[in-house]
């Protein structure tokens, strides 16, 4: 006969045999009591009149909980590393637009009389170019460098290295320099600079910012102007010397100062009868830490002269050379201090020997400056003639401007 608590079949089959047997192999250990979520009030504290019979457990295991604690001490403590990092970090990057915008300032040299022809085998013969060299070879880059302020050896020559790559790019290349693609020029400059030099080409104005001759030596691409380089990149002799420190907001300063010369015929001209054409180019370059890391550069100004050119020529956009045979259609201009619609600086003025050929550089002038700065060894001062012979693109006969103080 069945219990009072078995059903009236009794047991079904594969059933436990009901009671205590079905919990027997269930162990309440301490362990499992302490990890269970609900746990009863004790008859005490029922007593003080507990508003639940029951309260949930949510204290995590121990050794869990002091994990739990240490990673989030650490997350907060990298995260207040991160902030700071982000705030007082020395290379933190910039803004595009934030940079120095270029400053121009370029002259037209007139010349005096009729524009001489050379000889198209020696174009430089008899001129002091004869004894400058050709391409980079001519830039004298200094050989010893050194740490200057806070930029290390290796960074001073890395700004060096970009300052040859750029003046190579936009002075001694032949697709540049007779009008051609540009994008290598472009493509050194840092992208807070590049909206100012996309500016330029688009809409090139004489303001002292949109002069596309600022940024490089351009010559009139025009088939009815247009001349050519005699013996391509050979035909382009340079000289010049350099300087750089350290600037007060902490800018490592390269400044580029050197005369170019180059052997040009006009394209439409049968004969291909060859004269020179000078320019006078000083830049000023600044890079920081990231820039150098990038091989990027700003050109922050740019001081040139250039002719053989007409007074009234528009060098915004290209030069536009006076050719062998050939005289200045206008007489030189000098400064008005009543037209406010230029810089104050000289519209124009005259070549020094008043030939039209090139003359000798002026003497390089390099602060004596220790410990932020080099120079240039072997700079062309040793070179130079004596102090009867006129400089080089130094306007007489006019006042000198700003712009002409700026490129002694």
């Amino acid at each position: 006969m069945s219990g009072p608590g078995d059903p009236p079949e009794g047991t079904p089959e594969g059933a436990s045999g009901g009671g205590e047997d079905e919990y027997r192999s269930v162990v309440f250990d301490e362990s499992f009591v302490r990890a269970a979520r609900i746990q009863e009030y004790s008859a005490r504290e029922r007593e003080d009149d507990a508003a639940h019979p029951v309260r949930i457990r949510h204290v995590l295991p121990r050794g869990l909980a002091r994990q739990a604690v240490a990673l989030i001490l650490l997350i907060v403590l990298a995260f207040g590393f991160a902030i700071y990092m982000g705030v007082r970090h020395p290379y933190k990057a910039r803004d595009a637009g934030t940079g120095e915008q270029l400053r121009v300032t370029v002259v037209p040299l007139v010349p005096g009389g009729t524009v001489p022809a050379v000889s198209p085998k020696a174009p430089f013969a008899g001129t002091e170019a004869a004894r400058y060299s050709t391409g980079v070879a001519g830039l004298n880059v200094p050989k010893d460098m050194h740490r200057i302020g806070g930029y290390s050896e290796g960074e001073v020559t890395e700004g060096f290295a970009t300052a040859v790559d750029f003046i190579t790019e936009s002075a001694l290349e032949a697709q540049t320099v007779t009008g051609g693609d540009v994008r290598e020029v472009r493509a050194l400059l840092d992208p807070s600079q590049i909206a100012q030099f996309d500016r330029s080409l688009s809409d090139p104005a004489t303001d002292g910012s949109r002069e596309v001759t600022g940024w490089m030596v351009r010559f009139d691409p025009d088939p009815a102007v247009r001349v050519e380089l005699a013996g391509g990149d050979a035909g382009i002799r340079v000289n010049g010397s350099w300087a750089a420190s350290q600037t007060g907001d902490d800018h490592l300063e390269i400044v580029a100062d050197h005369t170019y010369v180059y052997a040009i015929s006009g394209s439409s001209d049968p004969d291909r009868t060859v004269s020179l054409f000078t320019v006078r180019r000083k830049l000023r370059f600044h890079f920081d830490h990231q820039e150098l890391t990038r091989h990027r550069i700003e050109v922050v100004q740019a001081d040139v002269a250039a002719g053989p050119l007409a007074c009234s020529a528009e060098v915004q956009s290209y030069f536009q050379p006076i050719l062998a045979g050939q005289s200045a259609p206008d007489p030189v201009a000098g400064a008005d201090p009543y037209n406010r619609d230029h810089p104050p600086g000289a519209v124009c003025a005259p070549l020094t020997d008043g030939t039209g050929a090139p003359a000798p550089p002026a003497t390089a002038t390099t602060s004596a400056t220790t410990g932020a700065t080099a120079t240039a060894a072997g700079s062309p001062a040793d070179r130079l003639p004596g102090p009867g012979r006129s400089p080089l693109l130094t306007p007489q006969a006019v006042p000198q401007s700003p712009a002409t103080y700026r490129l002694l």
